[in-house]
């Protein structure tokens, strides 16, 4: 069972990704495992990679096709894979059909979770941090036992991450929305997407995954 997980941040791609390989036996192949692994292992790719990294830019498209290529041919993943954060253009989504035709294979499905924006933004909003101690929180999932108050050290002073304010996060969602509408209906051509609502509470989202792939 070859999957694509798609979907934006705040989605729960994590939580399903890691049920659905634990259920099914498939590796949870995401590019930032992809990455790190290449460059453990010392190969020319991760060779390569790394040196755009260390000089803070992106990692050109060649590069990670050819680092995804690899991974798929690693023996863990001829019986199945679920992908996560790759492809994220359509120049990889076209790499990745090569890549997996020069082996036989196809994606089966892409497992499309759908939130509405607000949702995210309150998810991906909520978290603040105990300005004494560092204690992490969110205000939708897991507030302190008394409101303005933290659990751990007693302290009222709280702070927000520069990546959790809401002008990033709105920003970092509008980005990622339109990569996403272009892969949803690109692979929409071919008829494997599969829309799952991922404004349930996390069990009823694996189920509904769970059905789909019966």
């Amino acid at each position: 069972m070859n999957l694509f997980l798609l979907g934006l941040p705040g989605a729960g791609k994590g939580t399903q990704a890691a049920r659905i390989a634990e259920t099914y036996g498939i590796p949870h192949i995401s590019t930032g495992d992809m990455f790190r692994a290449a460059m453990k292992n010392g190969t020319p790719l991760g060779k390569e990679a790394k040196s755009y990294m260390d000089a803070g830019n992106l990692v050109p498209d060649e590069v990670t096709n050819g680092i995804v290529k690899e991974r798929l041919a690693e023996p863990d993943a001829q019986n199945g894979f679920l992908l996560d954060g790759y492809p994220r253009t359509l120049n990889q989504a076209n790499a990745l059909k090569e890549a997996l035709s020069s082996s036989g294979r196809s994606l089966d499905a892409v497992l499309y979770i759908k939130v509405n924006k607000d949702i995210l933004m309150e998810r991906l909003t909520g978290r603040f941090i105990c300005a004494t101690c560092g204690a992490t929180y969110h205000k939708l999932f897991n507030p302190p036992k008394v409101e303005g108050t933290c659990d751990v050290c007693g302290g009222h002073d709280f702070y927000q991450r520069e990546d959790d304010k809401p002008e990033t996060v709105e920003k970092r969602i509008d980005v990622n929305e339109a990569q996403t509408e272009e892969l949803a209906a690109y692979y929409e051509e071919t008829g494997i997407v599969k829309e799952i609502n991922g404004e349930q509470d996390p069990d009823s989202v694996f189920e509904d995954i769970r059905n789909i792939l019966k």
